[in-house]
């Protein structure tokens, strides 16, 4: 086995519980480490990436107990590109944090750790089981750090936001529950091959456990009518929290693609898996309605960006209802996109708020800003990207997206939701802009703060990474599209990972 498969596991887990002993030391050492294992989950980001375009699936036995017996890591092209963009995400905001925020609250930096090895487990992961575990373990890790720096709108989302994940937890419990029953198993592999040979008998529960499922990775991704707590959640978070929480809903997506294209899809044309995906159609494109109408409604930047992230998920859940592989790749490659620039746009809000003399980031206050030029140029740059304008990634996202979209009977419905969400972002964001950088009252003091050129640095590197997405668009979309068409052949998943036990008439454990 290669060890290197469980890395992105083990080194946040270490890291955080060494941070938890030392942290009535100084906190240079904390952010050191922090800083340091981030580092090193992006370089395992990068091998698992080559490693993936090497080799279709890596897998690791924990214990060396054989699939569906064990727990099993599986690493394809999808899950390595889910790492590296978590441990780019996560050293940015480790940076950012490390400038000052870090000290509003405690163990900032151990539960950034404990929330990555959540997330990288729930990427890795071969058994629902397990990802309900990796899951659980993100979540908690997450309510502690929604809560840092406290304060009493921190508290009341941070309630919301944790009543409502302990339903899904509930619920996740009796999906699983369901499959075990029916399948005797719970290894994503096995599960497909059980489910495809399901009795008619059993229909109706395997509906119920998939609608039970959708409904769970629709609350980590905020669908609608679960997603009303987003909003007041992300824009109570401090800056670097936020720009992290950018990739969990992605979470969600990433969940709902493994459970119904893999468990649900190994059968095709499965009524399980139509039900749940007939369902996600219509839905997907009410939320990215209703993030559109957020966007022009918001009244600060922070809320502004969280409906951005529920815009990112609607468009991700809508092409994932389709069941179109090409779709799908098109889909990955504004994941990429739209975690990198609402992330930015966290970050921004907070830099700016810190220049203005009254308001923070709220648009009806209008306050004089320092360091306008500077400011203004990078907020120019960053809206030009997330309005999916040219040269940036967000236009060669948008554009593969309904490129791909044309060739089905109703991709109108998908192409004006898009298309008229995209111009109520780029009405918000140029009212923003106007009101900020183009007539600011004048400063009745003519001393001003220096730029604090740390943050403003991580913001320019995260900018001209999305800028870089769309130099290099033609390997990334090869890379993707690969992604997808395994992501499409379970067949090779359920081979990779059962191995001779497919072969030998295994059956579920019993």
């Amino acid at each position: 086995m290669n060890h290197l498969m469980i890395m992105p596991i083990v080194i946040p887990l270490l890291t955080g519980a060494f941070l938890l002993v030392m942290y009535r030391y100084n906190i240079g050492r904390q952010r050191s480490l922090g800083i340091g294992s981030c580092l090193l989950l992006v370089m395992f980001g990068i091998w698992a990436v080559v490693q993936a375009g090497v080799t279709d699936y890596t897998l690791y036995h924990l214990g060396n107990w054989q699939p569906p017996f064990g727990i099993v890591l599986v690493l394809d092209r999808l899950s390595a590109t889910m790492l590296l963009l978590t441990a780019l995400l996560s050293l940015f905001c480790v940076l950012y944090a490390s400038r000052g925020s870090d000290r509003e609250g405690s163990h900032f930096h151990a539960l950034m750790q404990f929330q990555l090895m959540g997330i990288n487990g729930a990427f890795l992961t071969g058994d629902l089981f397990n990802l309900f575990v990796f899951f659980e373990v993100l979540l908690i890790a997450s309510y502690a750090l929604l809560l840092h720096g406290g304060g009493r709108a921190r508290s009341r989302a941070g309630l919301h936001y944790v009543i409502i994940n302990l339903a899904g937890s509930a619920l996740f419990l009796l999906a699983l529950g369901i499959l075990y029953g029916l399948t005797g198993t719970l290894n994503m592999a096995d599960l497909a091959r059980v489910i495809a040979d399901a009795p008619e008998a059993d229909l109706p529960l395997l509906k119920a456990a998939s609608l039970l499922l959708m409904v769970v990775f629709g609350i980590k991704a905020a669908l609608l009518p679960l997603l009303f707590w987003l909003p007041r959640a992300y824009s109570a978070a401090s800056a670097p929290v936020a720009a992290l929480f950018a990739i969990m809903t992605k979470v969600g997506f990433y969940a709902m693609v493994r459970v119904f294209l893999v468990v649900f899809g190994l059968d095709e044309g499965a009524p399980a898996n139509e039900t749940a995906l007939a369902w996600l159609w219509p839905t997907a494109l009410i939320t990215l309605a209703l993030g559109g109408i957020g966007v022009l409604g918001a009244a600060s930047l922070r809320t502004l960006t969280a409906y951005l992230v529920i815009v990112s998920v609607g468009i991700l859940l809508a092409t994932l209802s389709r069941n179109d592989e090409q779709l799908l790749a098109a889909s990955l490659f504004y994941l990429l996109h739209s975690t990198i620039m609402t992330a930015v746009f966290f970050l921004l809000a907070d830099l700016i708020g810190r220049y203005r003399d009254q308001g923070y980031d709220r648009f009806s206050v209008i306050s004089p800003l320092s360091h306008r030029w500077v400011l203004g140029s990078i907020f120019l740059v960053a809206g030009v990207s997330m309005a999916s304008l040219p040269p940036f990634s967000g236009f060669v996202s948008k554009a593969w997206i309904l490129q791909s979209s044309s060739r089905l009977p109703d991709y109108l419905w998908l192409w004006a939701a898009i298309l008229v969400s995209g111009l109520l972002i780029i009405a918000a964001l140029s009212r923003a802009g106007s009101g900020w950088f183009w007539r600011p009252q004048e400063r009745t003091h003519k001393s001003e703060p220096g730029l604090d050129r740390g943050r403003t640095a991580t913001v320019c590197v995260m900018l001209a990474i999305s800028f870089a997405l769309a130099v290099f668009a033609q390997p990334v979309m090869d890379y993707l599209e690969a992604a997808a068409r395994l992501v499409y052949q379970p067949s090779g998943y359920v081979d990779a990972v059962l191995g001779d036990y497919v072969h030998q008439g295994g059956e579920g454990i019993e």
